[in-house]
């Protein structure tokens, strides 16, 4: 079958980019961090993959409790955390086995494309304490012309981002980058239309490397 340029450059560029990992989530957790206050008490991340986000939370929270489905990747993420650190790791199912009470911080990192988005927005909201504050960084399904010119702007940036982390050479996928993934069918617009009905407020916007970002405080 004959392939066109394009064809050619973008399987070539798929190659590079394997060559290269980086976790594009990981990327945005300093950003995630500065949303919150200095000092909390309870902080709950849902899904939380290898434990990275929830390890650093633990350097601001009281008690930190990370839930993910996949039993393989909380078995890791328990690994990789020293006992000393305030982290519990539970495998859960986000939305029938919720932790009780109420949390200050709760983070969801690319999951909410992974479970009806509108009944885990209010899940999140029902279990954020008063004053707390909720951070979500998504995946979208592109749609619109924006997002498909934020992709094409993405993608050279991406394979730059790669080649520098790992200083040019070849190398292994990240741990955090082993998890379960699916393609988002919702689109950013879809997403902003359910959460400003379920968290009034609340302030969306589109991130490069194929995220959004959602903030919404509880007054």
């Amino acid at each position: 079958m004959t392939t066109t340029p394009l064809h050619r450059a973008l399987q070539a560029l798929e190659r590079f980019n394997a060559a290269h990992p980086w976790d594009h989530n990981a990327h945005y957790h300093r950003w995630i961090v500065r949303q919150l206050p200095r000092r909390f008490g309870s902080a709950l991340d849902v899904g939380c993959g290898s434990g990275d986000l929830a390890r650093r939370l633990a350097r601001r929270a009281r008690t930190v409790c990370g839930i993910d489905s996949d039993p393989g990747i909380t078995a890791r993420a328990r690994e990789l955390t020293p006992a000393t650190a305030p982290v519990t790791f539970v495998t859960a199912d986000a939305l029938t086995e919720f932790p009780a009470g109420s949390y200050d911080v709760i983070t969801c990192v690319a999951v909410l494309h992974h479970l009806p988005s509108a009944e885990a927005l209010a899940l999140f909201r029902r279990h954020l304490a008063p004053g707390g504050t909720l951070v979500v960084l998504g995946v979208a399904r592109a749609a619109t012309p924006y997002d498909f010119l934020l992709s094409a702007v993405a993608a050279p940036l991406n394979a730059l981002m790669g080649w520098a982390r790992n200083r040019g050479r070849r190398a292994p996928l990240p741990v955090s980058m082993t998890a379960t993934t699916r393609p988002a069918e919702e689109s950013f617009p879809d997403i902003v239309r359910q959460a400003r009905a379920v968290l009034p407020g609340a302030r969306l916007r589109r991130r490069l490397f194929w995220r959004y970002t959602l903030v919404w405080r509880n007054r």
